[in-house]
């Protein structure tokens, strides 16, 4: 399963940007994560193939993940940017089934390259 993600970008504090992640294959879960320079990477959101969802506490009411009606394609609409959110996002996606979300890292086997967010103040 390849992830291809696109919709990064530069923007002020306040703004919006939609992330989107389009994977070729089949998965179960899909989700964002993200990484400051100098820091690890983090959890971001996740979703299940049932629509079970959640976000980072950082970004909860900032922040909506959904899928697409095809079901291989997430999205990540970010509202209210804070220079803090600035950092290369990734998307990532579990293709062993399971009935929930997931926050961890090693809980996904694919990811993408990334792209950049970048929030000015």
């Amino acid at each position: 399963v390849q992830l291809q993600a696109s919709g990064g970008g530069t923007v002020q504090a306040g703004g919006s940007l939609r992330l989107s992640c389009t994977a070729s294959g089949r998965t179960y879960v899909m989700g964002w994560f993200r990484q400051a320079p100098g820091k690890e990477r983090e959890f971001v959101a996740s979703i299940n193939w049932n629509g079970r969802s959640t976000v980072a506490d950082s970004v909860k009411g900032r922040f909506t993940i959904s899928r697409g009606n095809a079901q291989n394609t997430v999205y990540l609409q970010m509202n209210s940017l804070k220079p803090e959110d600035t950092g290369v996002y990734y998307c990532a996606a579990r293709s062993a089934y399971g009935s929930t979300w997931y926050s961890e890292r090693t809980d996904y086997n694919y990811w993408g390259r990334g792209t950049q967010v970048t929030v000015s103040s």
